[in-house]
């Protein structure tokens, strides 16, 4: 099987960027252009080496892989024993921690008497909530029943102010036209009764 070395960031290889450089550096680098390039040198090979160590862990775990027929079958089979076993043991373990929940909960009457106040609360909590919302559903129906009635009201004021109105100006029109009519009736029977007599 083929081993990788692991290609981390050790701080005792890589150079200290923080410090000043000691005197025979400094005499090297004659201006600050050139240490700032130095040191984005280094960062970028710092950046390749973690770039080849995740390639070489990725390489590390495609080399496990079973690569033969017999080692595939053999990793399939201790898959199909592995994993019903494993579930088996999980629903166990879950089985387990829920007994002993209910247990330490309702082991001691102190325990029980704790539960059912607490479910107490939460049915007066809920039963609070309930009434609550009732309320205010109740007091919301009330409020839109009250201006709707109040807007009909207002409509039907109008509308029988409206017909009123109507209703007199028709009878005044009657009123007149019938004075008008009983004059000229009154007219036709005197002429009629002149022409008569």
């Amino acid at each position: 099987m083929a081993t990788t070395t692991n290609h981390t960031s050790d701080p005792a290889r890589e150079p200290d960027l923080t410090t000043p450089a000691p005197a025979t550096e400094r005499g090297a680098r004659s201006t600050g252009r050139r240490t700032t390039g130095t040191r984005t040198t280094t960062r970028r090979s710092n950046g390749r080496t973690r770039t080849a160590t995740a390639a070489a862990r990725g390489s590390t775990r495609t080399s496990t892989q079973p690569r033969t027929r017999v080692e595939e079958a053999t990793h399939l089979a201790s898959r199909a024993l592995f994993v019903p076993v494993g579930a088996g043991l999980i629903v166990r373990d879950d089985v387990v921690s829920t007994v002993r929940d209910l247990a330490a909960r309702y082991g001691t009457i102190e325990g029980i008497e704790r539960e059912l106040k607490r479910y107490e609360r939460r049915g007066g909590t809920a039963r609070n909530r309930f009434e609550k919302q009732v309320r205010r559903a109740r007091t919301k129906f009330e409020r839109d029943l009250r201006s709707r009635r109040r807007s009909v009201e207002r409509v039907v004021r109008q509308n029988r102010r409206q017909l009123e109105g109507q209703v007199r100006n028709v009878r005044r029109d009657l009123d007149r036209q019938s004075k008008v009519v009983t004059g000229q009736f009154e007219k036709i029977v005197s002429s009629a009764h002149g022409l008569i007599s």
